[in-house]
C-alpha cells in the first residue's frame, strides 16, 4: 500500500521545521516538538495527522512545550503497536512515545478519536496529567442503528483488501475531499487544510490506517471507564458538527467526575481547523484556571 512519503506528501507540511522522527518499539513515530513550558500533548482524531494543529500549536507553543505526534497508521508514522490500532493498544503506544521522550504531559488535548485514547491514557493509568480537553470528543457508543451499523461496516471495510486502495482513489477526484468534508463535519476549513487532508487520502496506507482504526474501536468499554478518570475534563464540542451529537458531550461529562462542556455554536467537527486562534486560547484560559502557567 502507499504510504505518504516525508520528501513528497511532506514537502511542505506545516511546522515542519519542528518534525523529528523517533523509533520506539515496533514504530518509527513522526512528532512535532515546539515551545517551552508545560508539557501539553495534541492527539489527532481518525483519519487526520500533525497538520489538523497547524495553526493550534504555534499559539500553544507560547505558554507550552507542544509535543503533537501522527498516531500509528495515520500520516508519517510507520509501523503497528502490539495489539494493533486498538484504542488500548494506541493508549500504550502514546504513553511508550511520551516516556521515549522523556516527557510528561501536564495537559492533554486529543480531537474526536483522540480524545478517546486521551481519555483511555488516563483511565488505564497511562498518564498523569493535571487535566485533560476533548475537542468533538468521539467517547460514547454510537446511537441507535448506527450502533450495529457502523462497526459491521467498518469490519467489512477492513477485511476487504482492496478497501483502502478504492478510498484512496476516490479521493484523488479532483474536488472530491473538498466537497466530502463539510458534508461529514459539518465544517468549512481553508484551501490548505482540505489539500493536506486530500493528500493523505489520496494515499491507500493512511486510509487502511483509518479504517482499521475504526474496526477496532470500543467505545462501550471507554464509557464504562468515564466514571474513573477523575482529572478536570473541559468538553469543546461545536454545535454543528455533523459526525459526533453535540449531546454525547452532555452525557460523556455527566458520567465523569470533574468535567464541564462548552458548546461553540458556531462550528463543526473540525472547530479546531475552523477557528484556531479561538480554541487555542480557550485551552489555554481552561490550563491557567487549572494553575498550569501563570
Amino acid at each position: 500500500m502507499s504510504a505518504p512519503r516525508w520528501d513528497v506528501e511532506g514537502r511542505d507540511w506545516p511546522n515542519r521545521a519542528h518534525s523529528r522522527f523517533v523509533e520506539v518499539g515496533r514504530i518509527r513515530w513522526h512528532v512535532q516538538v515546539m515551545g517551552e513550558g508545560p508539557v501539553v500533548l495534541l492527539l489527532h482524531g481518525t483519519g487526520a495527522a500533525t497538520h489538523s494543529w497547524r495553526d493550534v500549536a504555534p499559539r500553544l507553543a507560547q505558554h507550552f512545550t507542544v509535543v503533537a505526534p501522527d498516531l500509528p497508521g495515520h500520516g508519517f508514522t510507520s509501523g503497528r503497536p502490539p495489539g494493533g490500532l486498538s484504542m488500548a493498544s494506541m493508549a500504550r503506544a502514546v504513553a511508550e512515545l511520551i516516556a521515549a521522550l522523556d516527557m510528561s504531559p501536564s495537559l492533554i488535548v486529543g480531537h474526536s478519536a483522540g480524545a478517546a485514547i486521551a481519555l483511555r491514557m488516563v483511565g488505564d493509568g497511562l498518564a498523569t496529567p493535571s487535566a485533560l480537553i476533548g475537542l468533538n470528543a468521539a467517547v460514547l457508543p454510537f446511537p441507535g442503528l448506527a450502533a450495529r451499523i457502523f462497526p459491521t461496516l467498518a469490519k467489512l471495510l477492513f477485511v476487504n483488501p482492496f478497501a483502502p486502495t478504492i478510498f484512496s482513489r476516490i479521493a484523488r477526484t479532483p474536488g472530491e475531499v473538498a466537497r466530502f468534508l463539510p458534508r461529514a463535519t459539518g465544517s468549512r476549513i481553508d484551501v490548505a487544510g482540505v489539500d493536506f487532508y486530500a493528500r493523505l487520502f489520496a494515499m491507500s496506507g493512511h486510509c487502511s490506517g483509518a479504517i482499521t482504526m475504526m474496526a477496532e474501536w470500543d467505545l462501550p468499554s471507554l464509557k464504562a471507564l468515564l466514571p474513573t478518570v477523575s482529572v478536570p475534563v473541559l468538553l469543546l464540542h461545536g454545535a454543528k458538527d455533523a459526525a459526533i451529537p453535540p449531546r454525547d458531550a452532555e452525557v460523556a461529562a455527566k458520567l465523569m467526575p470533574d468535567a464541564e462542556v462548552r458548546l461553540l455554536p458556531d462550528h463543526g467537527h473540525l472547530a479546531h481547523e475552523e477557528q484556531p486562534e479561538m480554541v487555542a486560547a480557550l485551552i489555554a484560559d481552561f490550563a491557567r484556571m487549572r494553575g498550569l502557567f501563570a
